[in-house]
């Protein structure tokens, strides 16, 4: 437990790379298929403080017999390629022509093109000045080839220096008295992002065009090409009458939209309703996009909708669940791949939440079945993750409590037949932990009358072998969210948590993504009441079924509604938990609803109908208030850790402020890490690293 061997223990485990996405080739050479993977990584250094980012390309021969197609060999892979500053990237469908987005240390922004030969052309996109900056995040950016390959399609920033220089102007082109007013935009790690913008480059002249007919009152992203180069497909989120958080929020009223590069805009999905993810099937005749509910939930079970391009009619092609059976997928809770469809336009294959795990689907457009795809081994991988499917074959990772990210392909079968799996890349280390998978029952006190019998679950990991006969410390990890999953996956801090000798258990309680839509729903207007009473349930049933772990030594640790939980745990419950940590958490709905980006969900959470033009209340903030674990601060008797970012939009760091002014007013044990250039997610290198090891010394101290 000395500082340095934690340190290297959290290097070790959070140092393992991650494949983030895929892209495959074809190619016939003889009687033989021939496919190349390029698959992109990510990697913590912790050293250099820095998340790497490198390419490794596979090399498969396979065969077709009948209507299988079968691997036969897998050559070895190709040397780690470091993508140095790459902030997009593209494969063209046909000649296989790479587009890159790259930042230069002058911090202009150019494109790329690279071919068999090299390097062909670049245009700085910065120089040309004809928008802001290029959009690279998952809510908004894209990088789409049309299918001629002359063209290429991407959202920038609206450029607000387009503006010809004009007496009482700035130099930035607006008016002097304007300079300084208020620019909305889109929330906690979308900051810089305001009026995204459909952007088109002709690459035979270079020339670079901002599309015009995008309805003023909407915000654009997501877009592809649609069939025949000019028309594009997008998402359009409605920005009036202001910008809520888009981050982790899969209910913010949007629409899918065609637009012609004449400036004709088209609405193709109906009013009122959230929608991500579309996707165009090769034959070019169908999209399949996602459809949600506005505003309640934050996230939620969405339904899978097709949309013909010929006949204009949409269909839905997979319900929102509302109740999950074992053996049956529970819904579809996370966006689609950007390549999920099928070589025959049929069948579409997707990964998502399914109770404490993470699985792998195909839904059939023809007789609407869903099926699952993991085999056998998905009693040794808890977590199955689609990277992209192309030509029939699927490129995913898989992973465990106690194995890191695997990647592994396999051909899409005919109907009613099984994957032959392949493994094209093992983790380099394996550790020895043990893992299983709960599933807990609330009591009949415990049960929710308007959503009655639903259960939930939990994830245990601990060490394989211990001191015989010597209890073991439990952490309880509580998710946040809440609308979120701890599936039975990789997750470098329980890991280092287990090798430090902690035993953990990872609670999905009601509310969780996973266990249908009738799960989420159960949870709104009971935050701080039904879910503190499961995890508390999750804590007795592992407590009662596992003789190994210590009940005199709990600990409980948690970020954002995680951090919520575990302050409201050391309150409700003060003789029992002997320490906490918790990250961003919320401590104070009332006074949390004048400062977050998602004001929303500051009242859906606690039952209360939600309009943009809401005025707060006595009542409603009354309502917040009993539920925050504010009011149970003075029963707190467990130290305390608070791990805080400053620049916080989702949740203010004077959230944990307010806690922590409240415990030392008591004299109550409490230790406060300030992090001023990280937000809500802490997702810095350091920052990860400095929030694990005073974790872990905070747990060994106190327990």
């Amino acid at each position: 437990m000395e500082t340095n061997a934690i340190t290297a223990i959290y290097a070790e485990f959070s140092g393992l790379p991650t494949p983030v996405s895929a892209h495959l080739t074809e190619e016939q050479v003889g009687d033989q298929r021939v496919y190349t993977v390029n698959s992109e990584w990510s990697q913590n250094n912790l050293v250099g403080g820095s998340r790497l980012r490198y390419m490794q390309q596979w090399t498969l021969l396979a065969e077709q017999r009948n209507d299988c197609k079968n691997l036969q060999t897998v050559l070895p892979p190709g040397p780690c390629a470091p993508l140095q500053a790459e902030l997009l990237s593209s494969f063209s469908p046909v000649r296989g022509l790479r587009a890159v987005v790259r930042e230069t240390t002058g911090s202009h922004q150019i494109l790329e093109i690279w071919d068999s030969h090299g390097l062909r052309k670049t245009l700085d996109l910065t120089a040309l000045n004809k928008h802001g900056r290029v959009y690279n995040d998952a809510q908004f950016g894209c990088l789409s080839w049309s299918g001629c390959e002359s063209r290429l399609l991407y959202v920038a920033e609206s450029n607000q220096s387009s503006s010809p220089d004009l007496p009482g102007k700035s130099p930035c082109g607006k008016s002097l008295q304007d300079r300084s007013v208020y620019r909305e935009d889109w929330g906690e790690g979308l900051t810089s992002k305001s009026l995204p913008v459909l952007c088109v480059v002709e690459l035979e002249t270079g020339n670079v065009s901002v599309l015009r007919g995008v309805p003023s009152h909407i915000s654009p992203g997501q877009a592809l090409w649609a069939p025949g180069s000019h028309v594009v497909v997008f998402v359009g989120w409605s920005h009036e009458p202001f910008r809520l958080g888009l981050k982790f929020c899969s209910n913010r009223r949007s629409a899918l939209f065609l637009l012609g590069l004449d400036g004709h805009c088209e609405c193709l999905s109906e009013a009122d309703v959230s929608v991500f993810s579309p996707r165009l099937s090769p034959d070019g005749t169908t999209l399949v996009y996602l459809q949600g509910r506005v505003f309640g939930p934050h996230n939620q079970c969405v339904s899978l909708h097709q949309y013909d391009l010929h006949s204009k009619k949409t269909s839905i092609l997979m319900d929102v669940v509302n109740r999950t059976n074992a053996g049956e997928c529970a819904g579809i809770y996370e966006s689609l791949p950007s390549s999920c469809w099928s070589a025959d336009s049929q069948r579409v294959v997707f990964s998502s939440a399914c109770r404490n795990r993470k699985d792998l689907f195909v839904v059939d457009r023809r007789t609407k079945t869903v099926a699952f795809l993991s085999d056998n081994l998905s009693e040794f991988y808890g977590s199955w993750k689609l990277l992209a499917i192309q030509k029939d074959l699927m490129v995913i990772y898989c992973s465990s409590p106690n194995t890191p990210p695997t990647l592994r392909v396999g051909f899409l079968p005919p109907v009613g037949c099984y994957v032959d799996w392949q493994t094209l890349h093992q983790p380099g280390l394996t550790f020895d932990l043990r893992w299983t998978v709960l599933d807990v029952t609330p009591t009949t006190e415990e049960d929710n009358t308007e959503y009655s019998g639903l259960d939930f679950g939990a994830v245990l990991v601990k060490p394989r072998d211990h001191f015989h006969g010597a209890k073991i410390p439990l952490v309880v990890f509580i998710h946040g969210g809440p609308h979120s999953q701890f599936p039975a996956e990789w997750n470098s801090t329980t890991a280092g948590l287990v090798k430090l000798g902690f035993a953990v258990l990872m609670v999905n309680y009601r509310g969780s993504t996973g266990f249908g839509q009738d799960s989420i729903l159960s949870l709104i207007g009971r935050i701080g009441t039904q879910d503190v009473k499961d995890v508390q349930r999750a804590v007795t049933t592992a407590l009662q079924r596992d003789a190994t772990l210590d009940p005199k030594r709990l600990a409980v640790i948690g970020g954002s509604h995680g951090g919520f939980l575990s302050c409201h745990l050391v309150g409700q419950y003060p003789d029992l938990y002997r320490a906490c940590a918790a990250r961003n958490p919320v401590i104070n709905a009332a006074t949390l609803l004048g400062t977050s980006d998602i004001v929303d969900w500051r009242y859906s959470s606690v039952g209360l109908m939600y309009s943009y033009d809401q005025i707060p209340t006595a009542e409603a903030l009354a309502i917040m208030l009993e539920r925050s674990p504010i009011t149970h601060a003075a029963q707190i008797q467990a130290p305390v850790l608070l791990m805080l970012g400053a620049k916080d939009r989702r949740v203010s760091p004077h959230q944990g402020l307010e806690l922590y002014r409240a415990l030392k007013s008591r004299d109550s044990p409490v230790r406060l890490l300030w992090f001023p250039e990280d937000g809500h997610s802490l997702a810095r290198v350091d920052t990860q690293a400095d929030c694990f090891l005073n974790t872990a010394l905070w747990l060994q101290q106190h327990l």
